[in-house]
């Protein structure tokens, strides 16, 4: 068993990105974090988070109700949902309780091995290099987890070093295949058997309508895949979550569309991204992915431009209470009128927005793959 070594009383950690130091987290003991740059960093720098974070001088505090009182930006680093139950299950397993652990602690267990590019010290994170292994047998190992049964010392360790920062709800980890750093996702105990299947499908029709995606592929013909975009050649790329930028709750509807797109045109500056996301506003009602939470839209720092990140968890969803989790016009189930005045609340233009809505909509009805009740005609 691998020794972990967890800061005690950790109550400061310093931020990294690609090896130079962008500040200092504190925790005060209110609970609540404070942020603040480093003065290096303040010269030549880009903010890491625009909105919550500019390239101030200013020493920030986090939100008091979000995130365990941390800031987006530095939330996005840390598992949630299947990540956490690992690493809950992970550290139950050594004698640890997850409950105690400070968000500074948390940071510290993710270290270097976070999504996207940032890093945290003092790093306690158990790293080691990505191998190409069975995915039927991490499959069993992840299904025994998920379900609660028994497993070794030996299985929880191997799912947590592959499972990592992982986020949302299925079971998935991270390996590498042909020499490339992939997520792969298995099926948890509410899906269908064949959802690996389904998720790929969807991820062909996305990039059929004008969606750009990470490259998928279907591993042994059930276990769905995308490479990771938050990895390239020159080096890991700074990523942050919708939920993470505009400090939104995930769990809950808290955002429209409009805001979005408003946040989109702020940090890129780019009438073309504000279309991209429009496109996918599109797709996301054609084919009822109402799972359109504020995490499963990002935002990534290429160079030194902002730009909507590739598009992910792409399918059909039942979403909250049925309907949208992020609302088109603070409807839940729009029609056309609604996608358009959101919108031209962003500036779009009319004729643009009609011909993208006509285009999904055929692309989608002749793959038979949209929604029966759908009113956008």
């Amino acid at each position: 068993m691998t020794e972990l070594s967890i800061p005690k009383n950790l109550d400061e950690c310093e931020v990294y990105y690609r090896d130079r130091p962008v500040g200092r987290l504190a925790l005060q003991r209110s609970g609540v974090c404070i942020f603040q740059y480093d003065q290096n960093y303040l010269k030549e720098g880009v903010s890491i988070s625009p909105i919550h974070l500019p390239l101030e001088t200013t020493l920030f505090e986090a939100p008091h109700n979000l995130f365990e009182g941390n800031f987006g930006v530095f939330d996005d680093s840390l598992p949630d949902g299947w990540g956490n139950l690992v690493l809950d299950k992970y550290l139950r397993n050594r004698g640890i309780n997850p409950e105690a652990l400070n968000p500074l602690q948390r940071l510290s267990l993710v270290g270097a091995t976070a999504r996207g590019a940032l890093e945290y010290r003092p790093d306690a994170s158990i790293r080691g290099k990505l191998r190409t292994i069975d995915l039927s047998q991490l499959a069993q190992q992840v299904q025994a987890l998920y379900a609660s049964k028994e497993y070794d010392d030996e299985g929880i360790e191997t799912i947590f070093r592959y499972s990592g920062s992982a986020g949302g709800g299925r079971p998935k980890v991270f390996v590498r295949i042909d020499g490339e750093e992939w997520l792969v996702k298995f099926a948890a105990s509410i899906d269908p058997k064949d959802v690996g299947v389904q998720e790929y499908e969807y991820s062909l029709l996305a990039r059929q309508c004008g969606l750009e995606m990470a490259e998928t592929r279907l591993f042994e013909g059930q276990y769905f895949g995308t490479k990771r975009f938050d990895r390239s050649q020159e080096g890991r790329v700074h990523t942050i979550s919708a939920a993470g930028l505009l400090h939104a709750d995930y769990r809950f509807p808290s955002l429209d569309y409009l805001s979005l797109f408003i946040a989109c045109r702020a940090i890129t500056q780019d009438i073309r991204e504000v279309e991209k996301l429009f496109r996918l506003m599109v797709f996301n009602v054609c084919i009822g992915n109402r799972d359109d939470h504020a995490k499963n839209f990002s935002f990534q720092l290429i160079e030194q431009d902002w730009k909507l990140s590739p598009v992910y968890d792409i399918l059909p969803c039942y979403g909250f209470n049925g309907e949208h989790t992020t609302t088109i016009q603070g409807q839940g189930n729009p029609q056309r009128s609604d996608l358009l005045a959101c919108g031209r609340g962003a500036g779009l233009d009319e004729r643009r927005m009609n011909d993208t809505i006509d285009e999904v909509l055929d692309i989608c009805a002749s793959k038979k793959m949209q929604r029966k009740d759908l009113r956008l005609r």
